[in-house]
């Protein structure tokens, strides 16, 4: 986060921009927070890219440079970590992976970002050549700083900076000069050697030939290469050093020129320095692009890894290209096999695979030195911008002796991984709203019925994303209309945030309803783990405390709880929210244990009480005829038919709890204590999301509590003060004190119109999601009033 305070330094009133010139930030996420749980952060956020973007071109002698880790980097995805398109206009900004920087080729995590001895080198080398000899400070020409930072983290030459790239030298001497026609050659230096240049003519080659490639392991900081515009008997006049074409790899450097791009050259000039023992080799060849050239269309996400294409280099050479078509979207993701096939080779050599992103910096480098296959992952940081004809290749530098095949195939897993990257933070989303969607679900029941059913049953019966999704994609579609969208700022709504992920390019089809199943997965697990927990926590109540008669206060609001009441919302005001929020949750969870207690340790000694198992058997049956009744019949009456044969198996298992040969007091007051642990429950598990949300506010307090006590600004405090009341008014009410309130199908219907609003507005802005879930707990605490 210190790079974005160091951008944000800019935003100040008195702040003067000369004083910086090169901000380096590492792993700093940029374009977004990773977890928006705080709407101070992304105000902070807008007013600082609104700043840069606005004043651009007051900004334009500050340049900035962005480092993240790559995909090793769990905490910061390397998307949030590109800089806004806004600064690449100017030439301003360089962002890159660090597997892309030149002799780093490291991925690295959050933590060791800051100190992989190869970033460091990196950096600390282009600050030495960032300095101004007269000065002895930071250059002031914005042009040599990008030049700088290019030269080390974009493409490493293997020559010091101080060079004159734009100086000609004359080659001529008693050094040996050797001519070489073939189109392919090879040297190789086993022991000492004098200087020796190799010359290769341009007249004879260039119709046949379009590219001439050059590679060698002896990576001294040296030029190497020269283009001769005369040569005449050892004598190269004008020769122009082309050593600054160079890039550096992690075993060789490599040079690749384009003959049409030298048209007043005669011959390329390849040095081989004097050595003293040093062993390498240098290998040339002159190429015709199309030839080594491939092109490859990759398998489809969905085929999840059945199918396969593949392709075999048929040519020897030094250097292939493979490109991946349809390759650009952020959640593909493929295993790439290359599978050599080498005969009579001498020596172990080392082939280099790297795959090139053309609209962003995150190449990847993979090497191989054995005859079994190399997988390579191949997947995106950022998707390919909107009219970009570019396409994604795998270049391989390769061995002559060799011949090749190159197979991709869908990998699943990492599929899933991308969209864990990208949305996994949205998933408490989907979770809440599926908690909700149970919610509601079961004030239907209650209002329809006359009963509860357990939160398991009312997430299966009614957490359905068909009841979410359309409504979302439709409002997506119909902003693409100006009408709808002047109606849609007329009524003040926020932005969709799916509009927003579309625009970073992080959106793709069928994800909202991926994580829709995910949510409620999640829910329904927790909601077990939940149940689980009670009854480890009720028995060890029972064993202590022995309760030997149910709760018998009905009573809403009594001065005890009303002073309670106050004496948390005193606590949101003068520390923390969010501690407030934790404070209520224990309150509600003891209550709850409370409860639960009871229950479990009435029904042996009245035998009163329905049994749950056969209740959960009952649900499970109805469940299952559900899935297997007639194809025709629609969604909501599938719905219709499990809630009704629910509600007559429940009502039956009631009256005979409720016949004259029971006890009467005995049974309404353990059946109205079931019905109220049923919705308790719900209500916790809708809680403890709320208060997960709000754990990185009481963090920050925690830690900065030696300082200060109160949270200033608190994202939580209002919200807070009202939601503590709520609980503790909903910690002691009944279901039969919300039977008959007026209120009460308005907030059996509110929980799908607040769902629908946690999807549209809450995956980029978590915060909101907690202040609709407190919308419908509001409207519950109404319904015991009205």
């Amino acid at each position: 986060m210190g790079g974005l305070v160091a951008r944000a330094l800019l935003t100040l009133n008195n702040f003067k921009p000369g004083l910086i010139s090169l901000i380096v930030t590492q792993a700093t996420p940029h374009v977004a927070p990773v977890l928006p749980t705080d709407p101070y952060l992304i105000d902070f956020y807008d007013a600082v890219n609104n700043y840069w973007i606005l004043n651009e071109h007051d900004l334009r002698n500050i340049t900035i440079l962005s480092v993240a880790g790559g995909f090793r980097d769990y905490q910061v995805r390397s998307g949030l970590t590109f800089l806004p398109k806004s600064h690449y206009h100017n030439n301003s900004a360089l962002s890159i992976v660090s597997s892309s920087v030149p002799r780093c080729w490291a991925l690295s995590d959050h933590l060791s970002i800051v100190w992989c001895k190869e970033l460091i080198l990196a950096t600390i080398r282009a600050f030495f050549d960032l300095l101004d000899e007269d000065t002895r400070q930071i250059t002031k020409d914005p042009k040599k700083r990008m030049t700088v930072l290019s030269h080390h983290f974009v493409r490493h030459p293997a020559k010091y900076m101080d060079s004159d790239e734009e100086a000609e030298t004359t080659l001529s001497g008693s050094s040996m000069w050797i001519p070489v026609k073939a189109s392919t050659w090879t040297f190789t230096v086993y022991k000492e050697t004098n200087e020796t240049f190799f010359t290769f003519p341009l007249v004879n080659h260039r119709e046949a030939y379009s590219h001439f490639h050059c590679h060698n392991n002896l990576l001294y900081t040296y030029s190497w290469i020269y283009g001769c515009i005369s040569y005449v008997s050892s004598n190269c006049s004008g020769a122009g050093d082309l050593s600054w074409e160079t890039d550096l790899l992690p075993p060789i450097k490599t040079v690749t020129l384009k003959l049409e791009d030298y048209p007043s050259l005669s011959h390329f000039v390849l040095q081989v320095p004097t050595t003293n023992g040093s062993q390498f080799t240098t290998e040339c060849e002159f190429y015709n692009e199309d030839s080594r050239t491939r092109k490859m269309l990759v398998t489809h996400v969905l085929s999840f890894g059945f199918t396969s294409n593949k392709i075999k280099l048929e040519s020897t050479g030094l250097v292939h290209y493979v490109q991946l078509q349809d390759f650009g979207e952020i959640y593909q993701a493929f295993n790439i096999y290359i599978e050599r096939h080498c005969q009579f080779r001498k020596e172990q050599k080392t082939d280099v695979y790297r795959l090139r992103v053309p609209w962003s910096l995150e190449d990847s480098m993979t090497l191989s030195s054995d005859e079994s296959s190399t997988r390579i992952s191949a997947k995106l940081h950022t998707a390919k911008p909107e009219n970009d004809s570019s396409i994604v290749t795998l270049n391989l530098y390769t061995s002559q002796e060799c011949q090749y095949e190159v197979t991709v195939t869908t990998s699943f897993v990492q599929v899933l991984g991308q969209l864990i990257r990208f949305h996994g933070p949205s998933l408490p989303v989907y979770i809440l709203a599926s908690i909700l969607l149970a919610y509601g679900g079961q004030l239907s029941f209650l209002v329809s019925k006359g009963h509860c059913v357990d939160f398991d049953s009312a997430l299966s019966v009614s957490a359905k994303p068909y009841k979410v999704e359309p409504i979302v994609n439709l409002c997506k579609y119909l902003l693409r209309y100006n009408w709808f969208k002047a109606t849609w700022d007329a009524l003040f709504l926020w932005t969709l945030d799916t509009v927003i992920q579309s625009s970073q390019g992080v959106w793709f089809p069928l994800v909202s309803l991926i994580l829709f199943f995910f949510g409620i997965s999640v829910a329904y697990w927790y909601g077990m783990f939940f149940n689980f927990s009670l009854q480890l926590l009720s028995s060890l109540w029972i064993a202590l405390k022995r309760p030997t008669t149910l709760p018998k206060d009905n009573r809403i609001i009594t001065p005890q709880r009303l002073g309670v009441s106050m004496l948390l919302v005193f606590i949101s005001w003068t520390t923390c929210g969010a501690f407030a929020l934790l404070i209520v949750n224990l309150h509600y969870m003891f209550k709850v244990i409370q409860l639960y207690s009871s229950v479990r340790k009435f029904p042996s000694d009245f035998n009163v009480v329905p049994n749950h198992n056969e209740e959960a058997e009952t649900t499970l049956n109805y469940s299952e005829q559900l899935k297997n009744s007639d194809a025709c019949n629609t969604p909501s009456e599938k719905d219709e038919q499990l809630e009704h044969d629910l509600s007559t198996s429940l009502s039956s298992k009631e009256d005979t709890l409720l016949s004259p040969t029971a006890s009467m007091p005995a049974n309404a007051v353990m059946v109205e204590a079931a019905e109220n642990l049923k919705m308790h429950i719900t209500i916790m598990n809708l809680l403890t999301w709320i208060i997960l949300l709000s754990l990185p506010s009481l963090i920050f307090w925690l830690k900065n509590l030696r300082y200060n006590l109160h949270l200033d600004p608190d994202p939580y405090g209002a919200m807070a003060a009202i939601l503590v009341f709520v609980l503790e008014v909903l910690m002691h009410s009944s279901v039969s004190s919300i039977k008959s309130s007026k209120l009460v199908k308005i907030a059996a219907q509110l929980p799908l119109p607040l769902s629908i609003a946690i999807v549209a507005f809450g995956p980029m802005h978590l915060y909101r999601v907690s202040h609709f879930a407190s919308v419908a707990l509001l409207f519950h605490v109404l319904c015991c009033f009205a």
